[in-house]
């Protein structure tokens, strides 16, 4: 079984089938959750010293932080998702 690598940017990639959430890191629960996910060093820092511009929260609970996009990083993943499975209905 093969697992698809999603790029989060930078030469940094997660397993496409472990991502639950793909979010913007401005609002304040969001902040809350990067704050908390530290203290508990669930943290991956993936954006290499550039800006948080996108948190995303994988199953195993750990939140890993990119410097790409949230749409960007979205968009990537419906790309993959619609590559592993071309038969799965398409959003409109």
């Amino acid at each position: 079984m093969e697992q698809a690598l999603l790029n989060i940017g930078f030469g940094s990639t997660v397993v496409s089938d472990r991502v639950v959430a793909i979010v913007s890191p401005n609002s304040a629960p969001m902040k809350r959750l990067k704050d908390e996910a530290r203290e508990e060093r669930r943290l991956i820092d993936a954006t290499h010293g550039r800006r948080t511009r996108s948190i995303i929260v994988l199953d195993s609970n750990h939140v890993v932080l990119s410097a790409i996009q949230a749409e960007t990083v979205s968009q990537r993943y419906a790309q993959l998702r619609e590559t592993a499975d071309p038969a799965a209905p398409r959003e409109a």
